[in-house]
């Protein structure tokens, strides 16, 4: 018996798997049990991939790009997976590059940017540049949560999770599906 499923029906249920997928990460991962330091690593940084285009495809732009841009500041340490390139689960490419934190146009170059270790001057002139602007910020530490990232990465042994600047998003000019706000740990804006 063949059913007929309208493309509202198919769009909610591709959103669905996502999100399932994205709880997934956010609750305990069953990461193997690696017998050495670069197994484990191996294994966050594909766990960071996969929270990372989770919380980019449930993002949308005023202008949604047709190839999405994704920017990695700074040096960090779980992106060798992430810097490979990737698709996200509804078709949509990711391009991944690397730029310094004062590059002239990372507005214009970035529809997202994941921000490794910074010096606060760094940070400070990075967030200066991305104010206005409809830019994601993704810290893989959680330090910089209070000052200007949309989300910032908790990665443990166990799990990969992360927190939300409602502040921030609301300044950003991003909008973010309330699941994926439901699924953190919130951050008060700082008084």
């Amino acid at each position: 018996m063949n059913v007929a499923v309208s493309p509202t029906e198919r769009s909610l249920s591709w959103r669905r798997r996502l999100l399932v997928a994205l709880l997934s990460m956010v609750a305990p991962c069953a990461f193997a049990q690696a017998p050495d330091s670069a197994g484990m690593a191996d294994h966050r940084a594909q766990a960071v991939t996969q929270v990372v285009l989770g919380i980019l495809s449930y993002a949308r732009w005023p202008v949604e790009p047709a190839q999405l841009r994704l920017c990695i500041v700074g040096p960090t340490q779980y992106t060798d997976d992430l810097i490979k390139g990737t698709t996200q689960a509804t078709g949509r490419p990711v391009v991944v590059q690397r730029l310094l934190a004062d590059h002239p146009d990372i507005v214009k170059a970035c529809d997202a940017v994941y921000i490794g270790k910074l010096t606060a001057d760094e940070r400070g002139q990075l967030f200066a540049s991305l104010i206005g602007h409809p830019v994601l910020s993704i810290s893989e530490g959680g330090d910089q949560c209070t000052v200007g990232s949309l989300f910032c990465l908790r990665v443990g042994d166990e799990q990969v999770s992360f927190e939300v600047n409602l502040d921030s998003v609301a300044r950003s000019g991003v909008r973010i599906h309330p699941s994926v706000l439901q699924l953190s740990r919130r951050r008060a804006p700082a008084s």
